[in-house]
């Protein structure tokens, strides 16, 4: 596996060499032990073991919980109207225990995410023959056929899989995007984590330029793109309702034409793990406001198919993800930087244009 671009970015690179705080270092020390320890424990007892600190987490965090159950509501009710999803889950639309029952299970497929962050450095290329059904087998195909491929995510089942997938498949280091941790051990511990997988961190403040010139250089870039953690998100239909999505994937793949592909895994009962592919039309008429509206429509439909296979393993519904399920000053601070990252991305894509061809790497560092 070859480092194409070797350097970390300079926001992740100061928060990782930086000491931080003698608690802050004594907290890693902690991780570093947890995750010495999930790496060595049978996975039935990791999971069990998972599952019930997930049911105690739901007992112990009302607030959460009633987040998570307005956001699943809505998921589920736009799956029954479209008859999609399993009994189970077209059941939860219209039974509020069996709503309650998909709350419980999300909160439990939340603890074993973090488990599966915890067992990070144990993982290894040969877990795709044993475990992962790979769904779309022609899709993948496509997307590895050669030259720069741009994958967005959802929150969705044991997210840390494709990133190793994609690193094992293309033989190269990929760029992926990463809210830096206020905590310099613990940044340093996540990047390096990470990098065993062929993952190299970038902060959000320089997301879009280091993103861009890695897609321009042939490289592969993954971004979770499910949630506006930055803001200035453009919003679009997901599940029935306006929910704004970052806007990155879809002016990368305007600005450097690229593909884009939505990738999507899921736990299964057995133990094993199902993904998916799917191609995302990338827009090529319009204004550009107008293509990014138009690809990020697509992206969320993407996200729809992907999450409907398994909604309660979808991590971002213990977040604000639509507007109106959150509080009202919160949508209007939303929807103003929305407004202005867009007036933003026009006016740096123009000072780019006037730029000397020579130099390929943008002027924005905000995705």
């Amino acid at each position: 596996m070859t480092d194409a671009i070797p350097t970390p970015s300079a926001e992740t690179s100061r928060a990782a060499n930086g000491r931080g705080t003698a608690v802050q270092r004594v907290r890693v020390l902690g991780v570093r032990g947890l995750s010495w320890v999930a790496c060595r424990l049978p996975e039935r007892l990791a999971v069990a073991l998972a599952e019930v600190v997930g049911r105690l987490w739901y007992r112990l965090a009302p607030g959460r919980a009633a987040q998570a159950r307005r956001n699943l509501a809505r998921v589920v009710a736009a799956l029954d109207v479209r008859g999609q999803g399993s009994p189970r889950v077209r059941a939860a639309a219209h039974d509020p225990r069996a709503l309650e029952r998909l709350v419980v299970a999300a909160f439990q497929h939340d603890a074993r995410y973090y488990l599966e962050i915890l067992r990070v450095p144990s993982l290894r290329p040969a877990v795709f023959d044993s475990r992962v059904v790979n769904e779309t087998p022609g899709t993948v195909e496509a997307a590895f056929a050669g030259g720069a491929v741009i994958f967005v995510s959802a929150h969705l089942g044991p997210i840390e899989l494709p990133a190793l997938y994609l690193a094992h498949r293309s033989g190269r280091t990929f760029v992926a995007p990463m809210e830096t941790v206020d905590d310099p051990p613990l940044q340093g511990w996540f990047e390096r984590s990470r990098g065993r997988l062929g993952v190299r961190i970038v902060g959000l403040r320089s997301a879009r330029r280091a993103l861009l010139a890695a897609v321009r250089a042939g490289e592969p870039i993954g971004i979770v793109a499910d949630r506006d953690i930055a803001g200035g998100g453009i919003e679009v239909p997901l599940f029935g309702a306006p929910a704004p999505l970052p806007i990155g994937p879809a002016l990368i793949a305007i600005e450097a034409g690229a593909p884009l592909y939505a990738v999507g895994v899921r736990r299964l009962p057995d133990g094993r793990v199902a993904g998916r592919l799917l191609a995302v039309p990338v827009a090529l008429e319009g204004t550009r406001r107008e293509r990014i509206a138009a690809t990020l429509a697509a992206m969320a439909a993407a996200f729809e198919s992907l999450i409907a296979d398994a909604p309660e393993q979808w991590s971002a519904v213990f977040f604000p993800i639509w507007p109106d399920l959150a509080r009202p000053e919160a949508a209007a601070t939303a929807a103003a930087a929305s407004e202005a990252a867009v007036v933003v991305a026009e006016a740096e894509a123009g000072a780019e244009a006037a730029a000397p061809k020579a130099d390929a790497t943008p002027n924005a560092d905000a995705t």
